[in-house]
């Protein structure tokens, strides 16, 4: 009898459903994850986890966990939070490979967390362990793409590998290189365009805030013309109004390309409830578009900054913004007491730190220039060429501020699209500049690169493009090398 029962018992959960590991993108993950877009990174973890008990077998929440832990480290660059990033990797990767291999999401989740450690690698110049990683983000993707070419998903991440290859520290590229990645700008931009027009209307649709996220970074420093402004507001329409992401989109695009102005409505309408993580940075960058406007209110913005940020990149650059607003002020004590600062303070990791440093040791900027560039950056070409106007080289007794004085008028008649006048500062910052190690002369090199390829006089093009990039040992050389690099794939 106890045989017959024991027996009985077996059967029936022999053919019971069994409980198999699932790629369940549903819609508690998708509300979770764009929680995690708009920043809202605490209550993303509360749906997270509810998914976990709720449907245990689900691997997409070990997936969006990374994701909290992506955006977390990127609006602290705290280190505690960046060692905890890096040993969850290992515990998700093995999570998902016990899951549904015939699932398009499978290969998508490694992918994911590989290359999102691997970003956070290359950040702290760790950029052997980070080329494996990219390595294997983008073969995974590659294969995904293979198996499920109407995956809408790996065009995101493809894409944007593509198109970041170029502007990598020297280090990154020749290691990727080693294991046969090649990147192409103008390629993955065309994929992740594509992509932001068919998300809308797909069922990847909640997919397209993220890939909005990287193509609007990918405009901004990597193409970084003052055009591409407009593209990333109207592609931002569409990104939810409370959206923490979509202010620092927004805001970081209008201090880096020219829109200083509408940088502070946004920054000013941020959401700031307690339900948003704290995002520093935005502190920063507020300083920044009024430091662009010369407002002498920024150093409050960039002291809460100080105050509030857990990790240790940015605070050279901060005291070097406070040095420029006292000099600005005609406070010489005060300017000497910040520069002070920038040599003591923080770590040489971050590129706009290292450069902090570089520009207190180069001397005291001219104040005329130093606001000419600040407004210009703002977009205030007007203003900042008032700043200029009747004055020549020879009114310039340092060599640097020379070469810097010449660079700054082609820069601004450039960017109001005077291109005659732009041409002939540019070739005499060239003529002063180019054995200095200062980037005023392969920086002018470029531009005119830039403006003759507008103007399809591709011979003109090619001979400065070149130029720009036989120019070595200066300042920020590797992002200027690339962008030549870039420009001349174009003209040929």
């Amino acid at each position: 009898m106890l045989f017959r029962r024991l027996f009985l018992t077996f059967l029936l959960l022999a053919l019971l459903p069994k409980a198999h590991a699932n790629f369940d993108f549903n819609a508690n993950c998708i509300k979770a994850y764009q929680n995690i877009m708009a920043l809202k990174l605490n209550t993303a973890r509360t749906l997270i986890s509810a998914e976990k008990k709720r449907n245990p077998n689900n691997s997409i929440p070990y997936l969006l966990d990374n994701y909290v832990d992506y955006f977390n480290l990127i609006t602290s660059e705290n280190q505690s939070d960046y060692a905890r990033f890096k040993e969850s990797k290992n515990l998700r990767i093995s999570r998902i490979e016990k899951d549904d291999k015939s699932s398009p999401y499978y290969l998508y989740a490694l992918a994911e967390i590989n290359l999102q450690l691997a970003l956070s690698r290359s950040k702290e110049k760790e950029y052997f362990l980070a080329s494996i990683e990219f390595n294997k983000a983008f073969s995974q993707l590659k294969e995904n793409s293979k198996k499920f070419p109407n995956f809408l998903p790996n065009q995101k991440s493809l894409g944007m590998i593509q198109a970041v290859f170029g502007s990598f520290p020297e280090g990154l590229s020749k290691a990727l290189s080693a294991f046969g990645i090649r990147g192409d700008t103008r390629t993955g931009v065309k994929l992740l365009e594509n992509l932001i027009e068919k998300l809308p209307e797909s069922s990847y649709s909640h997919f397209y805030d993220e890939t909005v996220f990287y193509y609007a970074i990918i405009q901004t420093d990597i193409i970084s013309e003052s055009t591409n402004y407009a593209k990333i507001i109207k592609i931002t329409e569409q990104i939810d109004r409370e959206s923490l992401l979509r202010t620092y989109i927004r805001a970081y695009a209008g201090t880096k390309l020219g829109n200083s102005r509408n940088a502070l409505l946004e920054l000013s309408k941020r959401p700031t409830e307690p339900f948003y993580v704290s995002y520093p940075y935005l502190d920063y960058l507020t300083g920044l578009a009024k430091l662009q406007n010369l407002d002498q209110s920024a150093a409050s913005n960039f002291q809460a900054y100080l105050k509030l940020n857990r990790g240790t990149n940015l605070i050279k650059d901060t005291y070097l913004q406070l040095a420029w607003l006292e000099l600005i002020k005609g406070n010489g004590q005060g300017y000497q007491q910040f520069v002070s600062l920038v040599k003591t303070k923080g770590n040489n990791s971050h590129n706009r730190d290292i450069q902090a440093l570089k520009e207190v040791n180069y001397g005291i900027p001219d104040v005329n220039l130093l606001k000419a560039k600040l407004l210009s950056d703002g977009g205030n070409y007007d203003k900042a060429l008032a700043q200029l106007l009747g004055k020549s080289t020879s009114d310039f007794k340092v060599l640097m501020h020379q070469i810097e004085f010449n660079y700054r008028m082609g820069r601004i008649y450039d960017l109001s699209s005077k291109f005659d006048q732009a041409l002939k500062y540019y070739q005499a910052a060239i003529d002063l500049g180019k054995n200095q190690p200062y980037s005023f002369a392969a920086n002018s090199a470029l531009r005119s690169g830039i403006i003759y390829e507008k103007n399809k006089n591709f011979v003109r093009a090619k001979q400065f493009y070149t130029l720009s990039i036989s120019m070595k040992d200066h300042d920020y050389e590797n992002s200027i090398e690339n962008r030549a690099k870039e420009g001349l794939k174009r003209i040929n």
